[in-house]
C-alpha cells in the first residue's frame, strides 16, 4: 500500500470538449448567476431563514443527552489515544501505520465532511474538550473548583486558532516527511498541550471558541449545514449555508479563513511543473547534489515562505475588493467584517474540489489498519487482506466534480454576499453595484482553483 499526501486523482487530457471551455463556463455561471441576485433578490431572507425550525422535542433531548456527549467524547479520546500511541510504537513507515491515514484522512478530511452535512459535531467529538471537561467534573467532586486565572483578551480573537491551523498546514504542505509517524507524535503532543494549557489558562469556552484551530475550523464549516443552533441555544434545522448569513467577524477571522483558503491553494501550485520543477527544482538543484538533509530544511522553509504568500495573497485580494465595494457605494465603513461569510463556502468549494478522490481512496484503507493499527503484523478482525479499489472514480468523473464543487462554493458565496449587501444599502441598485467587486474577485477564485486543478 502507499500513502502519498496529495489531491484529487487523474488528469484532465481526454475531455469531450476544450479546458478553456470550463473557464468560460464556469464564469458565465457566476455572471449569470449574479444579474438573477440583482433582478429576483431585492431585501435579506437568509437571516431570517438561519431561524430555521425546531427539532422535535424528544430529538433534541436524546443529542443533549449527557450521557451521549460522555459516549462520544470516551470514544473520540480513546481513539486520540490509539492514533498517539501507533505514532508512539508503531511501524516507522507510513504504509504500515494507522496514524497518518487517521490524521489527514479521517480527521483532516472526514471531520469537515461531518460538519457540514450534521452540523457542529465537533463539540462532542473533541477529545480534548473531552479530557478537559472530565477533568473540570473530576475537580468540582473532589472540592478542587479551579478559576482560569486569566481572561480572554478580545483583541485576540481567532487569531491563536489562525497561527496553530497555519502550524498545521506547515506540517502537511512544508515539511519534508508529514507522514512520518515519530513527526506526527511530536505534532499531536504539542498540539494537546497547547489546547489544555490554553483552557487552562482562559477557560474551556473560551480557549474552543478561539485558540483551538480544529473547533474554529470545523464550526465555520459547520455554518452550512443544515442543522445548527440558534443564539437561544435552541437546536434547528434549516436551509444550508444560511447559518453564515448570521456571522461573527471578531478578530482573527479573515486571518483564519484565508489560512483555509490560501493551504489549500498552495497545495494545488506545490504539485504543478511551475512550482516543483520550474522554481523549486531549478532553485534547489545545486543544494540538492551537495547535501539532500540541507535540501530538506531549505525546502521546507521555501515552502512555507510559498504556502504564506499564496495565504496572503488570498487575504489582499479580500481587502482590496472590499475597498473597492465600498468605494464604489461611497460607504465610509468598513466592509471587510461584514461579507467574510460569503468566503467560508469557497473554502469548502476547493477542500472539495482538491481532496475528495483522495478522500475516497484513502479512506479504503481503513478496513486492513482496523486489524492491524501498529503494522505488527494482526489480523484481529480478519481484515488484514482487504484490498482497496485504487480506481473507484474515474478521471472523467473526478474533474466534473472538481468543476461542480468550485462553482457552487462560488455561487453559495455570492449569494451570500449579495444578501448581505441588500441588508446594508438602502438601494438594491446600490448593493448591486457594491458588488461588482466581489464578482471579480469569486471569478479570479473560481479560475484560479481550476487552472490549479487542470494543472
Amino acid at each position: 500500500m502507499s500513502f502519498p499526501l496529495a489531491h484529487g486523482l487523474g488528469g484532465v487530457s481526454d475531455l469531450p470538449v476544450p479546458l478553456w471551455l470550463f473557464y468560460y463556463g464556469a464564469a458565465l455561471v457566476l455572471v449569470l448567476s449574479f444579474v438573477a441576485l440583482w433582478a429576483l433578490w431585492k431585501r435579506p431572507l437568509l437571516v431570517r431563514a438561519s431561524r430555521g425550525r425546531p427539532l422535535p422535542a424528544g430529538l433534541e433531548r436524546a443529542l443533549r443527552s449527557g450521557w451521549l456527549r460522555v459516549v462520544a467524547g470516551a470514544v473520540s479520546f480513546a481513539l486520540l489515544a490509539l492514533v498517539t500511541v501507533a505514532a508512539a510504537i508503531g511501524d516507522t513507515s507510513p504504509e504500515e501505520n494507522l496514524a497518518p491515514r487517521f490524521v489527514f484522512v479521517v480527521f483532516w478530511l472526514g471531520l469537515p465532511a461531518l460538519s457540514v452535512i450534521f452540523g457542529n459535531v465537533w463539540t462532542v467529538l473533541s477529545p480534548w474538550r473531552a479530557a478537559a471537561d472530565a477533568a473540570a467534573w473530576l475537580s468540582e467532586r473532589t472540592g478542587l473548583r479551579w478559576e482560569r486565572p486569566f481572561a480572554y483578551p478580545e483583541r485576540l480573537g481567532r487569531w491563536p486558532g489562525a497561527v496553530l491551523l497555519f502550524l498545521f498546514a506547515v506540517l502537511e504542505l512544508a515539511y519534508w516527511d508529514p507522514a512520518d509517524p515519530r513527526a506526527l507524535l511530536l505534532a499531536i503532543l504539542l498540539y494537546s498541550a497547547i489546547t489544555w494549557l490554553g483552557m487552562l489558562a482562559y477557560g474551556r469556552d473560551e480557549w474552543t471558541e478561539n485558540g483551538e484551530a480544529f473547533a474554529v475550523y470545523f464550526g465555520l464549516l459547520a455554518r452550512i449545514a443544515p442543522f445548527g443552533e440558534r443564539d437561544d441555544g435552541q437546536l434547528v434545522v434549516r436551509w444550508p449555508f444560511t447559518g453564515l448569513a448570521s456571522f461573527d467577524p471578531r478578530p482573527g477571522t479573515l486571518a483564519f479563513i484565508a489560512v483555509m483558503l490560501g493551504s489549500v491553494a498552495f497545495d494545488g501550485l506545490s504539485q504543478t511543473d511551475y512550482w516543483a520543477k520550474d522554481f523549486r527544482g531549478r532553485l534547489m538543484a545545486e543544494v540538492i547534489q551537495r547535501s539532500p538533509d540541507l535540501a530538506d530544511v531549505l525546502g521546507m522553509l521555501l515552502a512555507t515562505a510559498g504556502l504564506a504568500t499564496v495565504i496572503v495573497l488570498v487575504a489582499l485580494a479580500y481587502i482590496a475588493a472590499m475597498k473597492a465595494a465600498a468605494r464604489a457605494v461611497r460607504y465610509e465603513g468598513d466592509l471587510t467584517d461584514a461579507f467574510l461569510g460569503s468566503l467560508v463556502p469557497i473554502a469548502l468549494a476547493y477542500v472539495v474540489a482538491h481532496y475528495f478522490s483522495f478522500f475516497v481512496r484513502e479512506l479504503q484503507w481503513l478496513a486492513p489498519f482496523a486489524s492491524d493499527p501498529f503494522g505488527f503484523g494482526w489480523d484481529l478482525f480478519g481484515t488484514a487482506d482487504v484490498e482497496p479499489r485504487i480506481t473507484v472514480l474515474q478521471p472523467k468523473t473526478i474533474w466534473y466534480a472538481q468543476v461542480a464543487a468550485l462553482v457552487i462554493g462560488h455561487v453559495a458565496g455570492l449569494v451570500l454576499a449579495h444578501d448581505k449587501a441588500v441588508e446594508l444599502f438602502e438601494s438594491p441598485r446600490k448593493a448591486a453595484i457594491s458588488q461588482y467587486a466581489m464578482l471579480a474577485l469569486m471569478v479570479v477564485y473560481t479560475l484560479a482553483g481550476l487552472w490549479l486543478l487542470s494543472q
